[in-house]
């Protein structure tokens, strides 16, 4: 997302205009955005920790949105909603369904 600060509050607002929309459809899960004023931890299997993430993660920042929807279609028509508001493009994935979840 490399958008002018000048355009960040209308940015800002088309992007929260699309989740009330997804609220307002009764889709909308959850969502947010990482804090990057916290660092991440790597936390092992035996308990230790350390300041760290996966390497190819280190230059994701940004945010994530959760939606429930009956298809990929819907859903690949909810991203394009979200990358034309957030002006840049959206990583699409699927949760797969756990039924102890």
């Amino acid at each position: 997302m490399d958008i002018p600060d000048e355009d960040l509050p209308s940015v800002s607002e088309a992007a929260h205009a699309v989740i009330r929309e997804a609220k307002a459809a009764g889709v909308y899960v959850f969502g947010g955005g990482i804090n990057e004023d916290v660092a991440p931890l790597m936390i092992a299997a035996d308990g230790t920790i350390t300041n760290e993430t996966y390497p190819q993660t280190k230059e994701f920042d940004g945010g994530f949105c959760v939606l429930e929807l009956p298809s990929r279609e819907a859903a690949v028509q909810w991203a394009a909603k979200i990358a034309k508001s957030c002006r840049c493009s959206q990583e699409l994935r699927e949760f797969q369904y756990d039924p102890e979840s």
